[in-house]
């Protein structure tokens, strides 16, 4: 499965994006700024260019795996091998507080907010435990 994260609009706080899943929108993404990190760029240049827990991940591929998350006690998706970040995952939130760098999708959108993030990140959730169970999934951020 291919999931695609195109950011469009970014404030001085956050960055939202539109989500698509093999193509078809799925919904809205907040993250936290875009400080214009790329996945090939030097790891010395991402740490100096990264605000911990005020920045979105680098732009790139990244595949998509279930794990159990020791914060919230729960299985979330983890985004595998995001330099210069860890325990990146796809959880519910409305703002850019929530983020720490994670992805929150929601179903309408505002300035640095998204909302109905629960509806979303089950509806969400559920397609990606189903292809799971037959493929790998990846999600491109750009």
């Amino acid at each position: 499965m291919e999931l695609e994260l195109t950011r469009s609009v970014k404030t001085n706080k956050s960055t939202i994006g539109e989500l698509t899943v093999n193509g078809v929108f799925e919904c809205f993404i907040l993250e936290d700024k875009d400080r214009g990190l790329r996945k090939d760029m030097p790891i010395s240049e991402l740490i100096v260019m990264k605000i911990k827990t005020r920045t979105a991940i680098p732009t790139g591929r990244y595949e998509i795996v279930v794990s159990f998350s020791d914060k919230f006690q729960k299985m979330l998706p983890l985004l595998l091998d995001v330099p210069a970040f860890a325990g990146i995952r796809i959880h519910p939130g409305n703002t850019d507080a929530n983020t720490e760098g994670c992805l929150l999708p929601g179903k309408t959108k505002s300035p640095d907010m998204i909302g109905s993030s629960r509806v979303a990140f089950t509806a969400l959730f559920d397609k990606i435990k189903a292809a799971l169970q037959r493929e790998k999934i990846f999600i491109t951020v750009k």
